[in-house]
């Protein structure tokens, strides 16, 4: 136990690919984070880590003592986590991530009513609507729309969810609001893109009957964050492509419309992402049941749109 921290900022600087970021993680100086990383590899009598101005790559000896080192502290954190629901202790730091526009506008409202009720937990919100973060990052719950294909992460379902398009009434009277696919080409648009591109193929249905529709990119305005594309629809921008957790204040208040909302696009339901370890801490699973709670209360406000009862033209 003399050299734990040692061994977390090993672990760390391995899975960041940089010493000082995980020292920056661990809350320690460039200049402390290289003194431990030295007096490790003194006291073992090898070399961890080969070391360059720009980049840190693991030894062979470094890759054989980081699979030992993960295992042992996985379990003193599950020893840990195996004491505190004993004890039913609700507290510590929660690290929470949420895609951008679903953060700003909805969680972030549920995390200060969580925090209310156990003042000892504190809060770290990551929001993002990438996944390549959630690893690197040590995140202990991610609340996504959809399960990511490859994700090793176990996938609790919490909500249903529907994506619908949308855009504002501004919009719509300016340009018309399109009765089918053919009328819909024609507009403009806001997309969503990312590493893999930019999502403008969308497939449908309606009645047994099902339809693709690839929205044009030359007249459309792209964003890596789904909070801004929600933004640039309110303000008039085009037509987006927007989950209805997304957009349910929006379309209660007449901010935003749906658009051909006869047809369904598949269904991507809303599920917490966590790592699969023996013992959940007590704050993961109070923070887990939390939100459930609020998502089977707020479902009933949006139970027009999730179910499509409320998804007619206006």
């Amino acid at each position: 136990m003399d050299n734990l921290g040692d061994l977390r900022l090993f672990v760390e600087a391995a899975a960041l690919g940089s010493l000082s970021a995980a020292g920056r993680k661990l809350d320690l100086s460039p200049a402390a984070a290289s003194a431990r990383l030295v007096r490790l590899e003194s006291a073992l009598g090898v070399q961890l880590f080969e070391r360059t101005t720009r980049s840190l790559r693991l030894t062979d000896e470094g890759r054989t003592y980081l699979l030992h080192c993960q295992h042992a502290l996985q379990t003193l954190d599950d020893a840990h986590a195996a004491v505190q629901a004993g004890r039913q202790i609700v507290s510590g730091k929660l690290r929470v991530s949420a895609t951008s526009d679903f953060g700003r506008n909805v969680l972030r409202h549920w995390l200060d009513a969580f925090l209310a009720q156990h003042p000892d937990v504190s809060v770290a919100l990551v929001l993002s609507d990438s996944l390549s973060h959630l690893l690197q990052d040590d995140i202990d719950l991610a609340i996504r729309f959809g399960v990511p294909a490859e994700s090793t992460m176990v996938a609790k379902r919490l909500a249903p969810n529907r994506r619908a398009l949308c855009a504002s009434p501004a919009y719509l009277d300016a340009h018309g609001t399109p009765t089918d696919f053919d009328a819909l080409a024609k507009h403009r648009f806001v997309l969503l893109s990312s590493s893999a591109g930019v999502a403008n193929d969308w497939r449908f249905e309606r009645n047994g009957e099902t339809a693709t529709f690839t929205a044009p990119t030359a007249r459309s305005r792209e964003t890596n964050d789904g909070a801004i594309a929600r933004e640039w629809a309110l303000e008039g921008h085009g037509i987006a492509m927007k989950s209805i957790w997304d957009i349910g204040a929006d379309l209660q208040s007449g901010r935003l419309r749906l658009v051909l909302p006869e047809w369904r696009c598949p269904d991507s339901p809303v599920h917490a992402l966590f790592q699969q370890r023996q013992f959940m801490a007590p704050r993961v699973r109070a923070l887990l049941d939390f939100l459930a709670e609020r998502f089977a209360e707020s479902a009933s406000q949006y139970a027009a749109y999730l179910d499509g009862s409320g998804m007619t033209r206006d």
